[in-house]
């Protein structure tokens, strides 16, 4: 507590605080109060002002908490995965506003690099060659403000997760994030739009039909000794037929 006299001894008095409270979901909001003087010159008042920053933390949820903040707190859907798992499956009226997005650059090394990412990493997984897209904040900022209320979902929580991170930095305030991403939403959770369930849009390239080409193969070799097993003459007989 500071006491100023003012002329004829008429006590002017102004206290300093500062403190933080925070909000707890699954990370908090935090505000800090920082206190700033000014000494004028003597024989003037003395004044004291705050300014007031808001520190903004990325609130994580499951699908079920997600949903809620959809339907009953009115969040924004923004998915930020690549175009090709948007199209196979999306929350319906959700935003697509993709992290990264294909890289089609002619230099000597990306072209190596897209060679390589193509003949393993896009051959067994399905997965676009992509490079970070450097309008996404701001591509963000010209549809919303800074206060309003944001869903990011990817399909395993990792680009939410960085982008969530961007938009932070960027002033946004109200940034939620589902942990695990669609791969963790159960079907019907969400209304969707698309040719397969949120959870699967990520699956595609050889990894998609592997688990059929096991289960076809493993049908025959099951079969052949069956057949062996119950068959030996006829078994042998076909054997014998094989060309050496």
């Amino acid at each position: 507590m500071a006491t100023v006299g003012i002329g004829g001894g008429v006590d002017c008095c102004c206290s300093t605080a500062a403190f933080s409270s925070s909000r707890n979901l699954k990370k908090s909001s935090c505000l800090i109060y920082q206190k700033k003087s000014r000494f004028a010159s003597r024989g003037r008042i003395r004044v004291a002002y705050r300014s007031l920053n808001v520190v903004a933390e990325v609130n994580f949820v499951n699908a079920e908490e997600g949903k809620e903040l959809v339907d009953q707190e009115g969040y924004v859907v923004i998915d930020v995965r690549d175009k090709l798992q948007y199209e196979r499956a999306h929350i319906k009226s959700s935003y697509h506003i993709p992290l990264f997005i294909e890289n089609q650059d002619n230099d000597i090394g990306t072209i190596v690099k897209r060679q390589l990412h193509n003949n393993f990493s896009g051959l067994f997984y399905g997965l676009p060659f992509t490079k970070p897209n450097p309008e996404f904040v701001q591509s963000v900022k010209s549809q919303f403000p800074t206060d309003a209320k944001l869903l990011l979902v990817c399909q395993e929580g990792l680009r939410s997760a960085g982008a969530a991170a961007k938009l932070e930095q960027a002033g946004f305030k109200n940034i939620s994030c589902i942990t695990s991403g669609l791969q963790s939403v159960p079907p019907g959770t969400f209304e969707s739009e698309g040719k397969t369930e949120l959870k699967d849009a990520g699956k595609a390239g050889l990894v998609t039909v592997q688990g059929k080409i096991s289960a076809v193969l493993g049908t025959v070799l099951i079969c052949a000794y069956l057949f062996i097993t119950f068959f030996p003459e006829q078994a042998e007989k076909l054997l014998a037929l094989a060309p050496s």
